[in-house]
């Protein structure tokens, strides 16, 4: 028996058809910025309603839906999600790359996904499925909505940025606001208000001086200071003032002290803090035959517990992923479809009947 690895080499040795390439550049040029998502959600539901899907939209807020396609009763659920982070540009392309916002995170995962699934389509697969998210880059509140919803399904495989290698490990998202007051005065006697921005700039110095824990697969915990705001004119002494970090978490020891403990002292009577979102560190499996990573990034996958077992990987490198030059190999794209395809076949044989 062929193992999984020369399986999916001799799958993606097929060339690949320019439809995954345009499908690729469709999707990009469809503006999808998370809170934006409907266009592209209804796309995807014409596209796999075209390839003979039973296709639900599935609202949540407004007019946001989760888009999700299936024959039959799915075993396994190929997944990703519809939204971008800002600002949107269009998609261009040379010899061998594709460009745009979205082009690896994760249009061209998408465009993937969707050619691999024509592939099984045409093999008379009739027992997976496609789930298309809205929200991931923010509070994954789609992938939170969808989980209220699972069809059954044993496995799921997230469609993110690596480089085509199974990830067995992601780190976690702490992701919290501080808050500082203060009190307004006339910037030419300083003296009789109180700085909050000055407050805040204080604690974010001693904030990044805190010790950070590391694990030894996972590696170290690391902080993003990503937004600061506050005051109203310069000739104003600020009333307020705000800081948005983000943590990348590890799994910690029983024993150690909490990251929200260590700032909640340091901030004591100095400042509030305010947890936007906080999604764990997570441990998955490995497949004989395919290259494995731990990632730093968190994805959908830990609010989707109730769609099966976890796996994680995809075409494009996380290190383009959020830039003005955002990218994606073609040959990339091209090999994804191979192992999607590969690994819906693998896990189907797996399941139970």
């Amino acid at each position: 028996m062929e193992s999984l690895r020369e399986a999916i080499d001799r799958s993606s040795e097929v060339s690949a058809k320019m439809e995954l390439f345009e499908l690729t550049k469709a999707l990009v040029n469809i503006e999808s910025i998370t809170g934006h998502e409907p266009a592209c959600a209804r796309f995807l539901r014409d596209y796999t309603t075209g390839l003979g899907f039973d296709v639900e939209l599935l609202p949540f807020s407004g007019e946001r839906a989760n888009v999700f396609a299936s024959r039959g009763k799915p075993k396994v659920v190929l997944s990703t999600h519809m939204d971008t982070v800002p600002p949107f540009f269009a998609a261009r392309e040379d010899a061998d790359f594709i460009y745009g916002r979205g082009a690896c995170d994760a249009k061209g995962i998408i465009a993937a996904q969707l050619t691999a699934a024509e592939r099984l389509l045409g093999e008379g697969a009739t027992d997976f499925g496609l789930l298309f998210l809205a929200g991931e880059e923010v509070v994954s509140d789609g992938a939170r909505a969808a989980n209220l919803r699972p069809p059954g399904s044993e496995y799921i495989i997230n469609g993110e940025p690596t480089d085509n290698r199974l990830i067995v490990g992601t780190k976690g998202m702490w992701w919290v606001k501080i808050e500082t007051y203060g009190r307004m005065a006339h910037s030419s006697h300083a003296e009789l208000g109180e700085s909050a921005i000055e407050k805040l700039l204080d604690i974010l110095v001693d904030a990044r001086r805190l010790p950070l824990p590391r694990d030894p697969v996972f590696g170290p915990v690391t902080v993003n200071i990503g937004l600061i705001s506050g005051g109203r004119a310069a000739n104003i002494v600020p009333d307020r003032a705000e800081a948005d970090l983000m943590y990348r978490t590890v799994p910690m020891a029983p024993d150690a002290p909490s990251l929200e403990s260590q700032l909640e002292r340091l901030l004591a009577g100095r400042g509030k803090l305010r947890v936007v979102r906080e999604t764990l560190p997570m441990k998955m499996e490995a497949l004989e035959g395919l290259e494995t990573a731990v990632a730093s990034f968190t994805t959908d996958l830990p609010s989707l517990g109730n769609w099966g077992r976890p796996l994680l990987i995809g075409p494009g490198s996380i290190h383009a992923a959020h830039t003005e030059n955002e990218k994606v190999a073609k040959a990339d794209l091209t090999k994804a479809v191979g192992i999607y395809t590969q690994l819906v076949r693998d896990l189907r044989s797996r399941c139970k009947a």
